[in-house]
């Protein structure tokens, strides 16, 4: 049975026993801030476990694409060195809900095994924790399972139920024995059965994993049956395909057979194989890893992720790199890993559309990343070559930052490196590297006043949500000069800490407002506000009456017309985020944003250009929220409840267990900033720029309300200005310009026209002065007002009528030489135009190249060309 065919008769076979097939959810598990990526079937069924959710149906089933290259579960450093081990992965699984329990869950597990893929009965051991009697009796006494083949597990991790054969959600929670079937490939592979000290061989392999939750673990260690036990169960596609096919390895079966073979192509493409080359070892480690990686990657950026140097996004780009580092070894000399984007596709694309939908973008992404990094992988490589000569046993931490710094190598890249050959990296010298770089950095920034003030009192509270004046505001603290006084004069610049506030301090993007502080002696003028810590604000600005010190009461005052200008632009975000998910793609995720009273900016995760077209796309979606007028909604609830509500949030994020759900328009998101009341308060969105800030992340800035305005007016001022110079109406400027540009065109084509005549008189006239040597025409010239294509125009020409010849030619224009020299195809053999551009050049402060019956190249040394052009007969005899 082929993979697929073994995903297709599992599901099926559940569906047939009323189980619900439900799709794979993401490798990104957005729900759940505890992952970093999804790792197994369970956890899109996690709230449903714990009674926190509630499906339609009490049995599920499902082929879950999972990822273990980050946190606790992390298998990137075995992968390509063992027969199992992936960084992605696919889990079949079948899941009771408080329906059936151990007798069916056994039951169904022995059937699909024995009945529908037809493994031997004698070849299959099962495991229990040593205290579940009742499915051992199950085992034994109803299927028929031998006493020999049942293996007990007892509480083998050094604790009460810490055991192989127990497993725990946490330290409290849901948990339960499990019990797991192995399949015995025979005495010819080394291993002994489970339980046993060779129970690490590769004879028993575990393929399935039934774990029933029985109990819940309360604080005191106490194990609380549950009202409802439930079933949850894991069997690697991989593994059990293995088995079928009767293989011994994973990368053995049919899926990973043709991703191998593609990979091979590939390196060998990348590495200048030609035809009948025998490219490099088909069965290398190394192929493994790149066949492995490429799934990993893939999947992960179809569900959003971009290589970044954070979170997910790093992950992302260490299993990326280390793959191409892979390739380098076997020979790849240019990018190569994201041609094998379009086989997986292939691949798999039936079971998960989405690889076929987004495979563009995908291959787009690694493109991008890859060829990043293939611009320093050799010189990293040489370097790190270096330090791993002779005999060391560490590579320094230095090195390693370095590595990591200049070259685009993460440390786990090198650390995979030295331990190919048995070195360690200095772990502790990098960290301090890294520590050094960022203290240099944060002294070379400018900090804003309140960065690193310490404060040690009450907690700020905020009413800018609703007011934008707080009568009685009590001073708590005053800094100067970041150092904390009783008091700060006229002329002092101050950071001043109040017990209440209207003002927002700098969060999520959203700039802090300014405004004052006043009372019957004292006025301060806020120009910034700050967070000295989550919840005490800093309002940072320049006394300039009176004084201010601890205890004083003021009226705190927000610059109202300048926070409004922000919220219009805070909630224009909002919209703009929903409309750039609807037009380009649900991948697209918040990477930043900036929003000030003058525009908001925002960074997302896209590999492409967003055309004209799709921006209007988008200011259409937005100024129809802002023309609907919906008020905005705001609620504080759990962040349990939030995650019911559909509200997004951004992945990365921290949320706290209480946080503020937003609704504006038809836009969810999870937000602490200050917004519009109603969306018509944002009065006008229009899109002013967009562009690229990094790979796979692009920038739009917009503006709204009187800026979006007075946008558009100094729009039409400049195109009335130019409707005016071309003596044409506005709406006539693009057909008027239009027609300039063909004039244009015309005339451009004349010049080029004349150029040719003038050089083929030229090139008539230089023919005499041609000189006979070993048989080979050898002709150096100057070209009055010539450029780069009448040099390449004239030598055709030249070499035409010359048969046998090597020529030079060359224009000055200013302080510039162009050169160009070429060779006929009769006389390569003996000359070749590369080597002779580049001895002309070399001599008039330049360099060129190209091929060997023609080559170009520039200089900067005009007064030297006569003397180069003289020495190119004496070059030429050498070499004949």
């Amino acid at each position: 049975m082929k993979a697929s065919e073994i995903r297709s008769t599992f599901l099926k076979f559940f569906e047939s026993k009323g189980h619900q097939i439900v799709a794979s959810s993401p490798v990104v598990p957005g729900d759940d801030p505890t992952l970093l990526f999804t790792n197994a079937g369970m956890n899109q069924f996690k709230d449903v476990f714990l009674g926190f959710d509630k499906r339609a149906y009490s049995r599920a089933t499902t082929s879950q694409k999972c990822i273990r290259a980050g946190g606790k579960h992390n298998d990137l450093d075995n992968v390509g060195y063992t027969a199992r081990h992936h960084t992605f992965f696919e889990m079949l699984g079948n899941f009771s809900f408080g329906d059936y329990f151990k007798h069916d869950a056994i039951s169904f597990a022995w059937e699909l095994l024995t009945e529908h893929f037809k493994l031997p009965k004698d070849k299959l051991w099962v495991t229990v924790y040593s205290e579940d009697d009742e499915a051992y009796e199950i085992w034994n006494k109803v299927v028929g399972v031998p006493a020999e083949r049942i293996v007990r597990i007892g509480d083998n991790k050094g604790g009460r139920y810490m055991s192989d054969n127990f497993w725990m959600m946490g330290d409290t929670g849901p948990c339960g024995p499990c019990t797991e079937i192995f399949y015995d490939h025979g005495p010819d592979v080394a291993g002994g059965p489970p339980g046993s000290p060779d129970e690490d061989g590769d004879r028993y392999i575990e393929i399935w994993n039934n774990v029933f939750m029985q109990f819940n673990r309360t604080e005191d260690g106490v194990m609380h049956p549950l009202p409802k036990p439930s079933v949850d169960t894991g069997m690697g596609l991989e593994r059990i395909t293995t088995v079928l096919q009767g293989k011994h390895s994973n990368y053995e079966i049919d899926l990973f057979q043709n991703l191998l073979a593609a990979a091979k192509n590939a390196v060998d493409f990348a590495a200048g194989v030609t035809d009948g080359g025998a490219g490099c070892d088909a069965t290398s480690p190394s192929l493994k890893v790149i066949a492995d990686h490429i799934r990993a990657c893939s999947f992960t950026i179809a569900d959003g992720v971009i290589p970044s140097n954070e979170g997910r996004g790093y992950v992302l780009r260490r299993i990326a790199r280390r793959a191409i580092r892979h390739g380098y070894k076997l020979g790849a000399r240019a990018p190569f890993f994201h041609t094998l984007v379009h086989p997986l596709a292939v691949e798999m694309g039936d079971a998960y559309p989405e690889l076929r939908q987004n495979a563009d973008r995908i291959f787009a992404v690694l493109k991008t990343e890859e060829e990043r990094f293939f611009q320093t992988i050799a010189n990293g490589m040489e370097i790190l070559e270096n330090a791993l000569a002779g005999d060391t046993k560490q590579v320094d931490g230095e090195t390693a930052f370095k590595l990591h710094d200049t070259y685009g190598f993460p440390v786990d890249l090198t650390a995979d490196v030295c331990r190919e050959r048995g070195v360690t990296v200095d772990s502790a010298g990098f960290d301090a590297a890294m520590n050094r770089q960022r203290e240099q950095a944060r002294a070379a920034g400018k900090f804003k006043m309140a960065a690193g003030l310490a404060y040690d009192g009450v907690a700020t509270a905020f009413h800018g949500y609703e007011h934008l004046v707080c009568e009685t505001s009590k001073v708590v603290a005053v800094y100067v000069d970041g150092t904390q006084v009783e008091a700060a004069g006229a002329g002092d610049d101050a950071v001043v800490v109040l017990d209440h506030t209207p003002f927002y301090a700098e969060s999520g993007g959203q700039v802090g407002d300014s405004g004052e502080l006043r009372n019957g002696t004292t006025r301060v003028v806020i120009e910034d506000t700050v967070k000295i810590q989550a919840d005490v604000f800093g309002h940072q600005g320049r006394v300039v009456e009176g004084s201010v010190k601890v205890g004083d009461v003021f009226t705190a005052k927000v610059d109202g017309e300048r926070r409004a200008r922000i919220v219009r632009n805070h909630s224009a975000t909002h919209l703009m985020h929903k409309a750039l998910r609807e037009v380009l793609g649900t991948h697209v995720q918040q990477k930043g944003s900036l929003v000030t009273p003058e525009r908001t900016r925002f960074d997302f995760a896209h590999n492409a250009p967003v055309t004209d077209a799709q921006i209007r796309q988008i200011e259409a979606i937005v100024n129809a929220e802002v023309l609907g007028n919906a008020g905005t909604v705001a609620q504080l609830m759990s962040i349990d409840d939030a995650q019911k509500t559909g509200a997004m949030m951004l992945f990365g994020e921290k949320y706290g267990e209480t946080v503020r759900v937003l609704t504006i328009g038809s836009t969810q998101e999870l937000c602490g900033g200050t917004h519009v009341k109603a969306t018509g308060d944002i009065g006008l969105f229009k899109i002013v720029a967009e562009s690229g800030v990094a790979a796979g992340v692009r920038r739009i800035e917009a503006v709204t309300g009187e800026g979006a305005l007075a946008y558009l007016q100094t729009l039409e001022a400049t195109v009335n200005g130019v409707a005016g110079a071309l003596k044409a109406a506005p709406t006539e400027v693009e057909a008027r310009v239009g027609g300039l540009q063909e004039q244009l065109r015309a005339l451009e084509k004349e010049v080029a026209a004349l150029k040719g005549r003038l050089a083929s008189s030229q090139g008539d006239a230089l023919l005499a002065q041609a000189v006979d040597v070993g048989g080979l025409k050898v002709l150096a010239a100057r070209l009055e007002g010539a450029d780069a294509a009448t040099l390449r125009t004239t030598m055709d020409q030249l070499k035409n009528k010359l048969k046998t010849a090597a020529i030079v030619l060359a224009a000055v224009d200013g302080a510039k030489v162009q050169i160009a020299a070429g060779v006929t195809a009769d006389s390569i053999g003996r000359v070749k135009a590369g080597e002779l551009v580049n001895f002309v050049a070399g001599q008039v402060g330049g360099k060129g190249g190209g091929k060997p019956d023609m080559a170009m190249a520039g200089g900067t040394d005009p007064s030297k060309l006569s003397e180069a052009l003289a020495s190119v007969q004496g070059w030429v005899a050498a070499k004949v």
